[in-house]
């Protein structure tokens, strides 16, 4: 099994971004560029946080097998070990991963994802946010955008460059020189992932306790800096910038059209979803029934098992128990990450609890424990950080819209966001369960992703200082997450918010009912127009084919009978289509261009000069002066 492991989660995890990126992004109308891009980022991220673990297991068994093999006072190498009781054995987990492989992996996977968050997708972001009519119009603005943006940071290292060559304190080597750029990027991210987390940690567990019930609302926001007054400018030639310009809001105004009626639908069938659960609440009959059909046609295999009866547990009795139910396991879980937060620094006594199971588990050296224990806490981590990627929003701009309606600017940022914030998840993952050795203080073998990081001692202010009491704040945003104060302070500013207690909230609640009853009517309308179409085609759709073929028959009588009349010559009066020719000649006679940008408009028919009826505007002169006066 040496290996085995890592193959499949390789494989598993690549199409389980597949997955989520067609979901999100559309892979019909999107360059294939971004498409893979934003693939490669998604994929290297997710496979760190399923690789990780391994990693872990691998880790405690080489420490295992690195204490058998020297004596208890023995100093092997760098590292000091200590043998274990005569009574434990080294076993190695079925997952173990060869030596001289995750090093080489780590390294691939951790250079390739600072490449893409840092060079490549800044460049595909700003190509594709350009209103460039030509690749290479688009090329140079790109260029220009990200110029401005690394000069600031080549300015800044530059800097500390001339400082560290000044000091004579400082004797810095190239390992060491990469190991301060490693941190400055950690540290960036750290300072990120500490609020996405904050929010995550409460967010999460709180709207799966909402999704229990019935009428719930949720919590939106409204950019009311949607409409820009324009004044008044003197007419002039645009120029290629100006134009350059225009087409770059209209791109993002039709993406945001084709969004905003994709998730206007969404809602739809959402609050529909909602009036039928409070209406099936009290049948009798225990059976599902639903206001409007389906409009996707369903699987066979679903119909067959999920029937009406089954729905109806399901979605009146089983389903609100089940969100409650884990809810309190997500919200027992964010405490759990909130004090580890809090308590993961100290090592004498162990008060994170993440370290506390890690090492109980070392003892006994039970591996899938181990393995376990570790994927759920970084994958709750994970989910906590990149569900709050998905659901945030900067001004509308950038926003992750699921059913194919993510425009390629958001699913770019959304790789760089990845990119920057799974490294130092990764690493705080290891602070929490004390294998990081910078956190426990012990001078063991270290994990191989450790090990590319580098020893963070390089830097002690950010190893003992930014890294050990930063992560504290994760306290002060879930209290702030909790009780809305974000949003308080934005409506106290001026910025319009939605919230529970305000006469704007209960116009939109208003509002928002009245378009959905609008939208019922109007689908019930359509229903039953279908269905009295469905029942005249089944009453009388075989007369009306009976009634088709008799009118054919005639047809053709008729024309062979005008042939028939058309080869006699001394014929006085021929039978065609003299009639059907004769009304054509009229409507091209009348057909006149008609005049929508005349100064005056007659709506009464008997006071034109013509005495022609005028249908909005009136027709235009046919005389040859002042024709093209309009023009």
């Amino acid at each position: 099994m040496s290996g085995a492991a890592l193959g499949l989660e390789i494989v598993f995890v690549f199409f389980l971004a597949l997955f989520l990126l067609h979901r999100y992004g559309d892979f019909k109308k999107q360059h294939r560029l971004v498409i893979i891009a934003t693939l490669l980022a998604w994929y290297l991220c997710f496979l760190i946080v399923f690789i990780l673990p391994l990693d872990v297991s691998t880790t405690i068994y080489n420490r295992c097998k690195l204490a058998v093999n020297s004596s208890p006072a023995e100093n092997n190498g760098s590292y000091v070990t200590l043998a274990p009781s005569s009574k434990q054995k080294c076993f190695k987990p079925w997952s173990y991963i060869p030596d001289g492989i995750m090093p080489i992996f780590w390294r691939v996977v951790y250079w390739t994802s600072q490449f893409l968050t840092w060079i490549l997708l800044p460049f595909m972001q700003s190509y594709a946010r350009s209103g460039g009519f030509s690749i290479t119009g688009k090329i140079k603005t790109a260029l220009i955008e990200n110029a401005i943006y690394y000069g600031t940071y080549l300015l800044i290292f530059g800097a500390f460059l001339i400082y560290v060559a000044v000091n004579p304190n400082f004797n810095l080597q190239w390992n060491q020189l990469q190991t301060i750029g490693i941190a400055a990027a950690n540290t960036w991210g750290l300072f990120l992932l500490v609020l996405l987390l904050g929010y995550g940690l409460v967010e999460i567990p709180r709207s799966h306790w909402n999704g229990a019930k019935r009428e719930y609302q949720e919590r939106m926001g409204r950019n009311m800096d949607d409409y820009e007054d324009f004044d008044e400018r003197q007419n002039s030639y645009p120029s290629e910038k100006s134009l350059a310009k225009l087409h770059k809001q209209v791109i993002y105004s039709v993406q945001r059209h084709r969004r905003t009626q994709v998730q206007w639908q969404i809602l739809l069938e959402q609050a529909f979803y909602l009036e039928d659960v409070a209406k099936n609440e009290s049948s009798a009959t225990r059976q599902f029934v639903h206001t409007f059909h389906s409009q996707e046609p369903e699987n066979k295999i679903i119909q067959y098992f999920y029937t009406p009866t089954v729905e109806w547990y399901w979605e009146c009795l089983l389903r609100p128990w089940f969100y409650r139910v884990l809810a309190v396991v997500l919200a027992t879980f964010s405490v759990i990450v909130v004090w580890s937060e809090c308590t993961f620094f100290s090592t004498k006594p162990v008060l994170s609890l993440f370290a506390v199971f890690i090492q109980l588990a070392e003892k006994t050296y039970n591996y899938i424990y181990i393995e376990m224990a570790c994927f759920l806490t970084i994958f709750f981590l994970s989910i906590c950080v990149y569900s709050t990627v998905f659901r945030i929003r900067v001004f509308n701009y950038y926003y992750l819209a699921s059913h194919h309606q993510t425009d390629a600017y958001s699913l770019l940022f959304s790789g760089m966001l990845f990119c920057r914030l799974t490294p130092p998840l990764c690493l705080n993952f290891l602070g929490l369960t004390h294998m990081d050795a910078t956190i426990s203080h012990k001078n063991t073998q270290p994990t191989a992703y450790t090990s590319i990081m580098g020893s963070m001692r390089v830097l002690s202010f950010i190893a003992d200082g930014f890294y050990i009491y930063y992560p504290m704040l994760v306290v002060i945003l879930c209290i702030a997450t909790y009780f809305s104060l974000g949003t308080r302070c934005l409506n106290l500013l001026g910025f319009q918010q939605f919230m529970g207690d305000s006469e704007m909230t209960s116009d939109l609640i208003d509002e928002g009912k009245e378009l959905i009853r609008r939208e019922k009517r109007k689908r019930q309308r359509q229903e039953e127009g279908e269905n009295r179409r469905r029942e005249w085609k089944e009453r009388y759709g075989n007369r009306d084919d009976s009634t088709r073929s008799r009118a054919v028959h005639t047809d053709q009588k008729e024309s062979s009978f005008s042939e028939t009349n058309a080869n006699r010559p001394l014929s006085k009066y021929t039978r065609s289509n003299g009639k059907t020719e004769r009304d054509r000649i009229e409507l091209l006679q009348d057909a006149e261009p008609l005049d929508f940008n005349a100064d005056s408009v007659n709506d009464d028919p008997l006071e034109s000069d013509s005495g022609r009826y005028q249908p909005g505007g009136r027709y235009l002169s046919m005389s040859r002066s002042k024709i093209f006066d309009d023009v």
